[in-house]
Protein backbone atom coordinates (compact mmCIF):
# COMPACT_ATOMS: atom_id res chain seq x y z
CA UNK A 1 0.00 0.00 0.00
CA UNK A 2 2.45 2.10 0.94
CA UNK A 3 4.42 1.67 -2.60
CA UNK A 4 1.38 2.44 -4.32
CA UNK A 5 0.54 5.55 -2.64
CA UNK A 6 4.27 6.71 -3.19
CA UNK A 7 3.63 5.59 -7.18
CA UNK A 8 0.59 7.77 -7.04
CA UNK A 9 2.31 10.78 -5.51
CA UNK A 10 4.72 10.51 -8.27
CA UNK A 11 2.08 10.54 -11.30
CA UNK A 12 0.96 13.47 -9.44
CA UNK A 13 4.37 15.10 -9.66
CA UNK A 14 5.06 14.46 -13.58
CA UNK A 15 2.63 17.60 -14.94
CA UNK A 16 2.52 16.35 -18.51
CA UNK A 17 1.19 12.79 -17.00
CA UNK A 18 -0.73 14.63 -14.69
CA UNK A 19 -2.89 16.60 -17.68
CA UNK A 20 -3.23 13.71 -19.66
CA UNK A 21 -4.72 11.34 -16.99
CA UNK A 22 -6.78 14.67 -15.88
CA UNK A 23 -7.75 14.69 -19.93
CA UNK A 24 -8.50 11.28 -20.52
CA UNK A 25 -11.06 11.40 -17.44
CA UNK A 26 -12.83 14.53 -18.66
CA UNK A 27 -13.48 13.15 -22.55
CA UNK A 28 -14.55 10.12 -21.07
CA UNK A 29 -17.17 12.08 -18.86
CA UNK A 30 -18.52 13.93 -21.39
CA UNK A 31 -18.71 10.60 -23.67
CA UNK A 32 -21.04 8.81 -20.32
CA UNK A 33 -22.82 12.31 -20.12
CA UNK A 34 -23.92 11.95 -23.73
CA UNK A 35 -24.94 7.68 -22.88
CA UNK A 36 -27.97 9.31 -20.91
CA UNK A 37 -29.45 12.06 -23.27
CA UNK A 38 -32.31 10.81 -25.60
CA UNK A 39 -33.01 10.92 -28.90
CA UNK A 40 -35.61 13.29 -29.28
CA UNK A 41 -39.41 11.75 -29.78
CA UNK A 42 -38.44 8.14 -28.66
CA UNK A 43 -40.66 7.55 -25.17
CA UNK A 44 -38.37 6.24 -22.88
CA UNK A 45 -40.30 4.04 -20.94
CA UNK A 46 -41.72 2.05 -23.52
CA UNK A 47 -37.74 1.22 -24.41
CA UNK A 48 -37.31 -0.39 -20.59
CA UNK A 49 -39.96 -2.50 -20.94
CA UNK A 50 -38.56 -3.88 -24.37
CA UNK A 51 -35.21 -4.01 -22.47
CA UNK A 52 -36.41 -5.93 -19.44
CA UNK A 53 -39.04 -7.82 -21.72
CA UNK A 54 -36.38 -8.87 -24.05
CA UNK A 55 -34.16 -12.21 -24.40
CA UNK A 56 -30.93 -11.44 -22.22
CA UNK A 57 -28.77 -13.62 -25.01
CA UNK A 58 -29.24 -11.42 -28.04
CA UNK A 59 -26.49 -9.56 -30.32
CA UNK A 60 -28.76 -6.30 -29.01
CA UNK A 61 -27.81 -6.73 -25.60
CA UNK A 62 -23.89 -7.12 -26.38
CA UNK A 63 -24.26 -4.21 -28.47
CA UNK A 64 -26.03 -2.18 -25.17
CA UNK A 65 -22.82 -3.69 -22.75
CA UNK A 66 -20.57 -1.59 -25.48
CA UNK A 67 -22.56 1.54 -25.82
CA UNK A 68 -22.74 1.59 -21.51
CA UNK A 69 -26.41 0.90 -21.60
CA UNK A 70 -26.97 4.09 -24.57
CA UNK A 71 -28.27 1.56 -27.25
CA UNK A 72 -31.32 0.47 -25.21
CA UNK A 73 -32.23 3.99 -23.63
CA UNK A 74 -31.57 5.16 -27.50
CA UNK A 75 -29.34 7.73 -26.62
CA UNK A 76 -27.14 10.29 -28.59
CA UNK A 77 -24.32 7.84 -28.87
CA UNK A 78 -26.62 4.72 -29.12
CA UNK A 79 -24.14 3.26 -32.01
CA UNK A 80 -21.06 4.12 -29.65
CA UNK A 81 -18.13 4.03 -31.92
CA UNK A 82 -18.71 0.85 -33.78
CA UNK A 83 -19.47 2.12 -36.77
CA UNK A 84 -15.72 3.88 -36.90
CA UNK A 85 -14.39 0.30 -35.88
CA UNK A 86 -16.32 -1.32 -38.67
CA UNK A 87 -15.19 1.22 -41.34
CA UNK A 88 -11.20 0.65 -39.92
CA UNK A 89 -12.27 -3.09 -40.53
CA UNK A 90 -13.04 -2.60 -44.54
CA UNK A 91 -10.44 -0.22 -44.75
CA UNK A 92 -7.80 -2.93 -43.66
CA UNK A 93 -8.97 -5.50 -45.69
CA UNK A 94 -8.91 -3.19 -49.07
CA UNK A 95 -5.22 -2.91 -47.80
CA UNK A 96 -4.90 -6.86 -48.55
CA UNK A 97 -6.36 -6.17 -51.94
CA UNK A 98 -6.38 -3.13 -53.66
CA UNK A 99 -3.07 -1.55 -54.48
CA UNK A 100 -4.23 1.97 -53.86
CA UNK A 101 -4.89 1.13 -50.39
CA UNK A 102 -1.56 -0.75 -49.62
CA UNK A 103 0.94 1.71 -51.40
CA UNK A 104 -0.80 4.53 -48.95
CA UNK A 105 -0.60 1.69 -45.85
CA UNK A 106 3.35 0.52 -46.69
CA UNK A 107 4.80 3.24 -48.65
CA UNK A 108 3.47 7.10 -48.38
CA UNK A 109 4.42 7.03 -44.49
CA UNK A 110 2.38 10.01 -42.80
CA UNK A 111 0.97 11.25 -45.92
CA UNK A 112 -1.17 7.90 -46.72
CA UNK A 113 -1.89 7.42 -43.12
CA UNK A 114 -3.81 10.93 -43.38
CA UNK A 115 -5.39 10.06 -46.38
CA UNK A 116 -6.32 6.52 -44.91
CA UNK A 117 -7.72 8.44 -41.89
CA UNK A 118 -9.85 10.65 -43.59
CA UNK A 119 -11.35 8.03 -45.91
CA UNK A 120 -11.57 5.84 -42.77
CA UNK A 121 -13.61 9.49 -41.27
CA UNK A 122 -15.98 9.23 -44.59
CA UNK A 123 -16.73 5.72 -44.20
CA UNK A 124 -17.25 5.59 -40.82
CA UNK A 125 -20.78 8.26 -41.60
CA UNK A 126 -21.79 5.96 -44.77
CA UNK A 127 -21.68 3.05 -42.05
CA UNK A 128 -23.24 5.00 -39.07
CA UNK A 129 -26.20 6.46 -41.50
CA UNK A 130 -26.87 2.76 -42.43
CA UNK A 131 -26.83 1.18 -38.98
CA UNK A 132 -28.86 4.70 -37.61
CA UNK A 133 -31.71 3.45 -40.47
CA UNK A 134 -31.34 0.17 -38.93
CA UNK A 135 -31.77 1.30 -35.31
CA UNK A 136 -34.76 3.84 -35.94
CA UNK A 137 -36.42 0.97 -37.69
CA UNK A 138 -35.49 -0.66 -34.27
CA UNK A 139 -36.88 1.93 -32.04
CA UNK A 140 -40.07 2.22 -34.50
CA UNK A 141 -41.03 -1.58 -34.11
CA UNK A 142 -40.95 -1.64 -30.55
CA UNK A 143 -43.91 1.69 -30.49
CA UNK A 144 -41.27 3.77 -28.38
CA UNK A 145 -41.80 6.50 -31.14
CA UNK A 146 -44.01 9.67 -29.94
CA UNK A 147 -46.86 9.71 -32.27
CA UNK A 148 -47.29 13.41 -32.38
CA UNK A 149 -43.89 13.85 -33.89
CA UNK A 150 -44.19 13.59 -37.87
CA UNK A 151 -42.53 10.37 -39.29
CA UNK A 152 -39.79 12.32 -41.32
CA UNK A 153 -39.24 15.12 -39.13
CA UNK A 154 -38.10 12.44 -36.48
CA UNK A 155 -36.15 10.16 -39.13
CA UNK A 156 -34.07 13.17 -40.35
CA UNK A 157 -33.50 15.15 -37.01
CA UNK A 158 -32.49 11.47 -35.28
CA UNK A 159 -30.43 10.13 -38.25
CA UNK A 160 -28.23 13.65 -37.85
CA UNK A 161 -28.36 13.28 -34.40
CA UNK A 162 -26.76 9.86 -34.40
CA UNK A 163 -24.64 10.46 -37.03
CA UNK A 164 -22.98 13.66 -35.20
CA UNK A 165 -23.21 11.50 -31.74
CA UNK A 166 -20.68 8.60 -33.49
CA UNK A 167 -18.33 11.31 -34.99
CA UNK A 168 -18.31 12.95 -32.12
CA UNK A 169 -17.25 9.70 -30.25
CA UNK A 170 -14.65 8.82 -32.72
CA UNK A 171 -13.60 12.69 -32.14
CA UNK A 172 -13.56 11.97 -28.62
CA UNK A 173 -11.48 8.32 -29.14
CA UNK A 174 -8.51 10.54 -30.96
CA UNK A 175 -8.18 13.17 -29.02
CA UNK A 176 -7.43 10.92 -26.32
CA UNK A 177 -5.20 9.02 -28.12
CA UNK A 178 -3.26 12.74 -28.75
CA UNK A 179 -3.35 14.54 -25.83
CA UNK A 180 -4.77 12.04 -23.36
CA UNK A 181 -3.48 8.38 -21.95
CA UNK A 182 -4.18 5.15 -24.02
CA UNK A 183 -5.70 4.44 -27.27
CA UNK A 184 -8.78 6.43 -27.14
CA UNK A 185 -10.85 4.13 -29.07
CA UNK A 186 -10.32 1.21 -27.11
CA UNK A 187 -11.10 3.18 -23.83
CA UNK A 188 -14.73 4.36 -24.83
CA UNK A 189 -15.56 0.83 -25.56
CA UNK A 190 -14.02 -0.21 -21.87
CA UNK A 191 -15.94 2.23 -20.28
CA UNK A 192 -18.88 1.35 -21.42
CA UNK A 193 -18.37 -2.33 -20.56
CA UNK A 194 -16.89 -1.09 -16.98
CA UNK A 195 -20.23 0.44 -16.51
CA UNK A 196 -22.10 -2.77 -16.47
CA UNK A 197 -19.95 -4.61 -14.49
CA UNK A 198 -20.83 -3.39 -10.78
CA UNK A 199 -25.00 -4.14 -11.13
CA UNK A 200 -23.60 -7.44 -13.03
CA UNK A 201 -21.35 -8.13 -9.79
CA UNK A 202 -24.02 -7.16 -7.84
CA UNK A 203 -27.05 -9.13 -9.14
CA UNK A 204 -24.69 -12.61 -9.45
CA UNK A 205 -23.75 -12.20 -5.79
CA UNK A 206 -27.24 -11.97 -4.19
CA UNK A 207 -28.79 -14.70 -6.41
CA UNK A 208 -26.01 -16.89 -5.68
CA UNK A 209 -26.14 -15.49 -1.91
CA UNK A 210 -29.98 -16.90 -1.85
CA UNK A 211 -29.18 -20.49 -3.62
CA UNK A 212 -25.16 -21.72 -2.79
CA UNK A 213 -22.88 -19.61 -1.68
CA UNK A 214 -19.59 -21.83 -2.43
CA UNK A 215 -20.70 -21.43 -6.11
CA UNK A 216 -19.77 -17.44 -6.01
CA UNK A 217 -16.52 -18.52 -4.45
CA UNK A 218 -15.77 -20.85 -7.23
CA UNK A 219 -17.19 -18.52 -9.85
CA UNK A 220 -14.66 -15.68 -8.31
CA UNK A 221 -11.73 -17.91 -8.53
CA UNK A 222 -12.62 -19.37 -12.11
CA UNK A 223 -12.47 -15.34 -13.17
CA UNK A 224 -9.41 -15.21 -11.25
CA UNK A 225 -7.58 -17.78 -13.40
CA UNK A 226 -9.53 -16.55 -16.41
CA UNK A 227 -8.22 -12.92 -15.89
CA UNK A 228 -4.59 -13.97 -15.18
CA UNK A 229 -3.99 -16.55 -18.41
CA UNK A 230 -5.80 -13.61 -20.35
CA UNK A 231 -2.92 -11.52 -18.84
CA UNK A 232 -0.23 -14.15 -19.62
CA UNK A 233 -1.08 -14.56 -23.47
CA UNK A 234 -1.14 -10.56 -23.66
CA UNK A 235 1.93 -10.38 -22.34
CA UNK A 236 4.02 -13.13 -23.58
CA UNK A 237 6.90 -12.71 -26.18
CA UNK A 238 9.24 -14.47 -27.56
CA UNK A 239 12.86 -13.18 -27.64
CA UNK A 240 14.62 -13.99 -30.62
CA UNK A 241 18.65 -13.31 -29.77
CA UNK A 242 20.36 -10.39 -32.09
CA UNK A 243 24.36 -9.78 -31.15
CA UNK A 244 25.92 -6.72 -32.42
CA UNK A 245 29.04 -6.65 -34.49
CA UNK A 246 32.41 -6.60 -32.39
CA UNK A 247 34.25 -3.22 -33.04
CA UNK A 248 37.70 -2.84 -32.83
CA UNK A 249 39.24 -0.58 -29.37
CA UNK A 250 42.19 1.23 -29.33
CA UNK A 251 44.68 1.95 -32.32
CA UNK A 252 47.64 0.12 -34.74
CA UNK A 253 49.09 -2.59 -32.25
CA UNK A 254 47.40 -1.55 -29.41
CA UNK A 255 43.95 -2.52 -30.84
CA UNK A 256 41.83 -5.28 -29.51
CA UNK A 257 38.04 -6.37 -30.44
CA UNK A 258 35.27 -5.38 -28.29
CA UNK A 259 33.32 -7.97 -26.70
CA UNK A 260 29.84 -7.94 -29.10
CA UNK A 261 26.88 -6.82 -27.10
CA UNK A 262 23.45 -9.33 -26.78
CA UNK A 263 20.15 -8.44 -26.80
CA UNK A 264 16.91 -9.69 -28.12
CA UNK A 265 13.55 -8.80 -30.39
CA UNK A 266 10.64 -9.39 -28.22
CA UNK A 267 8.35 -11.30 -30.78
CA UNK A 268 4.32 -10.79 -28.81
CA UNK A 269 2.56 -13.63 -28.66
CA UNK A 270 -0.41 -11.62 -29.44
CA UNK A 271 0.95 -8.77 -31.68
CA UNK A 272 -2.47 -7.53 -32.29
CA UNK A 273 -3.48 -7.32 -28.92
CA UNK A 274 -7.20 -6.45 -28.85
CA UNK A 275 -8.31 -5.39 -32.29
CA UNK A 276 -9.02 -8.98 -33.52
CA UNK A 277 -11.64 -9.05 -31.06
CA UNK A 278 -13.14 -6.00 -31.67
CA UNK A 279 -13.01 -6.67 -34.98
CA UNK A 280 -14.77 -9.96 -35.35
CA UNK A 281 -17.41 -8.66 -32.71
CA UNK A 282 -18.04 -5.59 -35.80
CA UNK A 283 -18.60 -8.53 -38.11
CA UNK A 284 -21.21 -10.12 -36.08
CA UNK A 285 -23.40 -7.01 -35.32
CA UNK A 286 -23.67 -6.73 -38.92
CA UNK A 287 -26.37 -9.75 -39.80
CA UNK A 288 -28.19 -7.98 -36.75
CA UNK A 289 -28.13 -4.76 -38.35
CA UNK A 290 -29.25 -6.28 -41.80
CA UNK A 291 -32.53 -8.19 -39.35
CA UNK A 292 -33.62 -5.05 -37.97
CA UNK A 293 -34.69 -4.03 -41.66
CA UNK A 294 -36.22 -7.09 -42.28
CA UNK A 295 -37.49 -8.37 -39.38
CA UNK A 296 -40.10 -10.42 -40.38
CA UNK A 297 -37.85 -12.03 -42.82
CA UNK A 298 -35.30 -12.67 -40.02
CA UNK A 299 -38.14 -14.15 -37.72
CA UNK A 300 -38.61 -16.88 -40.52
CA UNK A 301 -34.79 -17.75 -40.91
CA UNK A 302 -33.41 -19.78 -38.28
CA UNK A 303 -29.91 -19.05 -39.03
CA UNK A 304 -29.98 -15.32 -38.69
CA UNK A 305 -32.30 -16.05 -35.63
CA UNK A 306 -29.04 -18.33 -34.31
CA UNK A 307 -26.29 -15.28 -34.86
CA UNK A 308 -28.56 -12.96 -32.83
CA UNK A 309 -27.84 -15.04 -29.77
CA UNK A 310 -24.17 -14.63 -28.67
CA UNK A 311 -24.59 -18.07 -26.48
CA UNK A 312 -25.55 -20.68 -29.49
CA UNK A 313 -23.49 -23.09 -31.40
CA UNK A 314 -23.47 -21.39 -34.96
CA UNK A 315 -22.21 -17.63 -33.11
CA UNK A 316 -19.90 -18.86 -31.39
CA UNK A 317 -18.08 -21.02 -34.09
CA UNK A 318 -18.03 -18.21 -36.57
CA UNK A 319 -17.27 -16.27 -34.01
CA UNK A 320 -14.08 -18.06 -33.13
CA UNK A 321 -12.99 -18.62 -36.66
CA UNK A 322 -13.47 -14.70 -37.11
CA UNK A 323 -10.97 -14.42 -34.43
CA UNK A 324 -8.40 -16.50 -35.55
CA UNK A 325 -8.52 -15.31 -39.51
CA UNK A 326 -8.20 -11.25 -37.47
CA UNK A 327 -5.51 -12.28 -35.53
CA UNK A 328 -2.78 -13.40 -38.80
CA UNK A 329 -4.57 -10.85 -40.36
CA UNK A 330 -3.99 -7.66 -37.96
CA UNK A 331 -0.39 -9.22 -37.12
CA UNK A 332 0.31 -9.28 -40.89
CA UNK A 333 -0.04 -5.70 -40.58
CA UNK A 334 1.37 -4.57 -37.45
CA UNK A 335 4.89 -6.96 -37.98
CA UNK A 336 6.92 -6.29 -40.56
CA UNK A 337 9.73 -8.80 -41.04
CA UNK A 338 11.43 -6.75 -44.24
CA UNK A 339 11.54 -4.06 -41.57
CA UNK A 340 12.76 -5.26 -39.05
CA UNK A 341 15.33 -7.16 -41.26
CA UNK A 342 16.62 -3.47 -42.60
CA UNK A 343 16.91 -2.68 -38.77
CA UNK A 344 19.26 -5.04 -37.57
CA UNK A 345 21.36 -3.90 -41.00
CA UNK A 346 21.19 -0.79 -40.21
CA UNK A 347 22.76 -1.50 -36.52
CA UNK A 348 25.25 -4.00 -37.84
CA UNK A 349 23.70 -6.61 -35.67
CA UNK A 350 22.61 -10.04 -36.88
CA UNK A 351 20.84 -13.01 -35.56
CA UNK A 352 23.04 -15.70 -34.58
CA UNK A 353 23.36 -18.70 -36.95
CA UNK A 354 20.81 -16.29 -39.86
CA UNK A 355 22.27 -14.79 -42.88
CA UNK A 356 21.34 -11.00 -42.43
CA UNK A 357 19.25 -9.66 -45.30
CA UNK A 358 16.35 -11.89 -47.23
CA UNK A 359 16.90 -14.98 -44.43
CA UNK A 360 16.74 -12.82 -41.32
CA UNK A 361 13.26 -11.85 -42.38
CA UNK A 362 12.10 -15.18 -43.79
CA UNK A 363 13.24 -16.21 -40.13
CA UNK A 364 11.08 -13.72 -38.13
CA UNK A 365 8.07 -14.61 -40.34
CA UNK A 366 8.45 -17.88 -39.34
CA UNK A 367 8.65 -17.48 -35.69
CA UNK A 368 5.87 -15.12 -36.31
CA UNK A 369 3.30 -17.74 -37.65
CA UNK A 370 4.12 -20.37 -35.64
CA UNK A 371 3.58 -18.17 -32.44
CA UNK A 372 0.55 -16.42 -33.73
CA UNK A 373 -1.23 -19.83 -34.00
CA UNK A 374 -1.27 -20.82 -30.23
CA UNK A 375 -2.10 -16.54 -29.45
CA UNK A 376 -5.17 -16.92 -31.93
CA UNK A 377 -6.55 -19.93 -30.77
CA UNK A 378 -6.41 -18.59 -27.23
CA UNK A 379 -8.17 -15.33 -28.11
CA UNK A 380 -10.43 -17.86 -29.92
CA UNK A 381 -11.31 -19.75 -26.77
CA UNK A 382 -11.54 -16.67 -24.45
CA UNK A 383 -13.69 -15.29 -26.76
CA UNK A 384 -16.67 -18.02 -26.59
CA UNK A 385 -16.35 -19.10 -22.78
CA UNK A 386 -19.27 -16.71 -22.04
CA UNK A 387 -21.44 -19.12 -23.88
CA UNK A 388 -19.98 -22.07 -21.65
CA UNK A 389 -20.28 -19.95 -18.16
CA UNK A 390 -23.67 -19.34 -19.41
CA UNK A 391 -24.31 -22.86 -19.90
CA UNK A 392 -23.47 -23.48 -16.44
CA UNK A 393 -25.72 -21.37 -14.65
CA UNK A 394 -23.94 -17.98 -14.35
CA UNK A 395 -26.25 -15.11 -15.07
CA UNK A 396 -25.61 -13.56 -18.76
CA UNK A 397 -24.50 -9.92 -17.29
CA UNK A 398 -22.04 -11.43 -15.39
CA UNK A 399 -21.22 -14.31 -17.48
CA UNK A 400 -19.56 -11.83 -20.07
CA UNK A 401 -16.75 -11.21 -18.18
CA UNK A 402 -15.45 -14.89 -17.85
CA UNK A 403 -13.79 -14.26 -21.08
CA UNK A 404 -15.28 -12.58 -24.61
CA UNK A 405 -14.58 -9.19 -25.86
CA UNK A 406 -15.50 -7.85 -22.56
CA UNK A 407 -12.70 -9.66 -20.69
CA UNK A 408 -10.35 -8.98 -23.49
CA UNK A 409 -10.82 -5.69 -24.06
CA UNK A 410 -10.66 -5.01 -20.35
CA UNK A 411 -7.09 -6.32 -19.78
CA UNK A 412 -5.72 -5.26 -23.03
CA UNK A 413 -6.73 -1.76 -22.64
CA UNK A 414 -5.71 -1.82 -18.23
CA UNK A 415 -2.77 -3.78 -19.37
CA UNK A 416 -1.77 -1.12 -22.62
CA UNK A 417 -2.57 2.40 -20.79
CA UNK A 418 -0.43 1.60 -17.56
CA UNK A 419 2.18 0.90 -19.98
CA UNK A 420 2.05 3.60 -20.68
CA UNK A 421 1.96 5.27 -17.46
CA UNK A 422 4.88 3.16 -16.66
CA UNK A 423 6.88 4.72 -19.44
CA UNK A 424 6.23 8.26 -18.79
CA UNK A 425 7.55 7.60 -14.91
CA UNK A 426 10.39 5.55 -16.09
CA UNK A 427 11.63 8.22 -18.08
CA UNK A 428 11.76 10.90 -15.33
CA UNK A 429 13.66 8.57 -13.38
CA UNK A 430 11.11 7.22 -11.07
CA UNK A 431 10.04 3.69 -10.00
CA UNK A 432 7.48 1.71 -12.39
CA UNK A 433 3.86 0.99 -11.09
CA UNK A 434 5.45 -2.62 -10.31
CA UNK A 435 8.81 -4.02 -8.77
CA UNK A 436 9.06 -6.77 -10.61
CA UNK A 437 7.64 -8.59 -13.58
CA UNK A 438 7.88 -4.94 -15.27
CA UNK A 439 5.34 -4.67 -17.89
CA UNK A 440 6.54 -5.79 -21.35
CA UNK A 441 7.58 -3.22 -24.30
CA UNK A 442 10.81 -1.40 -22.75
CA UNK A 443 13.43 -3.26 -24.69
CA UNK A 444 15.21 -1.46 -27.32
CA UNK A 445 14.20 -3.29 -29.99
CA UNK A 446 10.54 -2.52 -28.84
CA UNK A 447 10.36 0.46 -31.22
CA UNK A 448 10.98 -1.25 -34.40
CA UNK A 449 7.93 -1.00 -36.83
CA UNK A 450 5.77 0.68 -34.40
CA UNK A 451 3.17 2.74 -35.79
CA UNK A 452 2.51 0.33 -38.74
Amino acid sequence: MKKLITTLKNIWKIKELKDRILFTLAMLMVFRFGCFIVLPGVVPSVLEDAASNGNPNDLLGLINVFTGGAFNSAAIFALGIMPYITASIIIQLLGFAVPYFQRLQQREGESGRKKINQITRLLTVAITLVQGSGYLTYINSLGAVDPNIPTGIFWICNIIILSTGTIFAMWLGERITDKGIGNGVSLLITIGIIASLPSAFIFEFTSQLNNNILLFVIEMALLFVVVMATVLIVQGVRKIPIQFAKRMVGRGANAMPATGNRDYIPLKVNAAGVMPIIFAQALMFLPVTVAQLFTDAAAENSFLMALNDFTSGPYNVIYFILVVVFTYVYTALLVNPQQYAEYLKRQNAFIPGIKPGKNTAEFIDAVTTRITLPGSIFLGIISILPAFAAAFGVNIAFAMFFGGTSLLILVAVVLDTLQQIESHLLMRKYDGLVKSGRLQGRSRMQGIGAGM
